[in-house]
């Protein structure tokens, strides 16, 4: 019995220490004289071994807090670095015009490109304190979120493998994007980013990506458009409305590690 207990107590204190090597830690990082934060999850190995990295952002009024709840990259990932990046309060497009709640720049230039700026500082400062997969790296956000998805695509996009942006559209930028593999999320009822705008996103994308006809995959809501310069765009289309799906997180992980 008591080398089963001891066994036993072993395993327990591995998972244990496994799980706080990867628990999320708040960071900050210092912009233009500005402080900004996100909460990073990193595996212990990332010190030794190149890993992935994901880089999540809220919706508009969202915080760093509440993705890192709903999006659950770093509990579905474990061997990717994972960072839930905070926002500031910034004038909204939809909502929020006078800019009372935190959120990401909409186009290139707005701000001062402070968002821009702060993506540059975190994606820097892990590549000094940890082995990046330089060919692993991706982007995905939420409604707003999903918009600076959008536009790191067009501002940034060499640094990226695949993008997987959520309730979103890109309207200025959209010349400046070149092909790669990208996962859309939309809701059909989606009264905020009204479904029919995305829809022309998702069509337009196809194009950019020179996409062939739709091929229905396993994954629930999932439609795999295969391109011939090997640049796939995935359609996630569920029947809800401008909340993200709980169904999706799995989705875009499964996306992001075939790419």
């Amino acid at each position: 019995m008591k080398p089963l207990l001891a066994a036993l107590a072993l395993v327990f204190a591995v998972l244990t220490n496994a799980r706080a090597a990867n628990a999320l830690e708040r960071h900050e990082w210092t912009v233009d004289g500005v402080v900004r934060e996100a909460l990073l999850a990193a595996p212990a190995s990332a010190k030794t071994e190149p890993a992935p990295v994901v880089f999540a952002f809220h919706g508009h009024g969202g915080n760093m807090q509440q993705a890192s709840r709903s999006f659950g990259y770093h509990a579905l990932w474990p061997e990717a670095i994972v960072v839930y990046m905070q926002g500031l309060n910034t004038p909204g497009k939809l909502t929020d015009p006078d800019g009372t709640k935190p959120g990401w720049q909409s186009e290139i230039g707005m701000q001062d490109d402070r968002d821009l700026k702060f993506f540059d500082a975190v994606l820097a400062s892990l590549e000094k304190d940890y082995r990046v997969n330089e060919k692993r790296i991706y982007s995905t956000g939420h409604s707003n979120g999903g918009g600076f998805t959008y536009l790191l695509w067009a501002a940034r996009g060499d640094r990226f493998a695949a993008m997987a942006p959520s309730s979103a559209v890109l309207v200025k930028s959209f010349p400046l994007l070149k092909p790669k593999p990208v996962l859309h999320v939309a809701g059909q009822n989606d009264e905020l980013v009204k479904y029919a705008w995305q829809d022309r996103m998702m069509s337009e994308l196809r194009k950019l990506n020179q996409c062939g006809e739709g091929v229905p995959q396993e994954q629930k809501w999932c439609t795999l458009y295969p391109s011939k310069i090997g640049t796939p765009v995935v359609t996630f289309i569920h029947p809800g409305t401008h909340q993200f799906s709980s169904e999706a997180p799995a989705a875009i992980v499964k996306f992001f590690k075939e790419h």
